[in-house]
């Protein structure tokens, strides 16, 4: 049995938290790569940043840019922090994948809440420390 991945959401990357840094990466993603910035972007307490569709209006696959220096406001440790940089995947279902991490006692950890009341991410590394996200679509 395997985790049923849907597709790809987005890859999460970290820039400097202050607002030049923020603005830096902001003109690089759209003025030189020519992406559109995603105006919908929730409210995250304490992660300023912005989301970058990579298809004009196309929100279901983005480039997450979070401002975070050293752990972040939401972080609960040096491992457990999504603002570290991940790819994303859409799952069919995030409860058999929890189910499945678990048979496969890989260690885990949730947040709720995070981009939305209703949100629920899965986060794990692989075997080599890269940070996986695990949304249900």
């Amino acid at each position: 049995m395997t985790i049923k991945i849907k597709k790809l959401l987005h890859v999460g990357v970290r820039v400097d938290p202050d607002e030049s840094s923020i603005n830096e990466a902001n003109t690089f993603y759209s003025d030189l790569l020519g992406l559109q910035i995603d105006n919908q972007r929730p409210e995250i307490k304490g992660i300023p940043g912005f989301w970058i569709n990579i298809s004009d209006g196309d929100r279901t696959q983005q480039i997450h840019v979070m401002g975070a220096s050293g752990a972040s406001p939401v972080s609960r440790s040096k491992t457990e922090d999504p603002t570290r940089m991940h790819i994303a995947f859409a799952v069919e279902s995030i409860e058999e994948a929890r189910t499945l991490l678990e048979k496969k006692r890989v260690k885990y950890w949730e947040y709720g809440g995070l981009v939305g009341q209703a949100s629920v991410q899965i986060f794990f590394e692989d075997p080599c420390g890269n940070m996986i996200e695990l949304q249900e679509d």
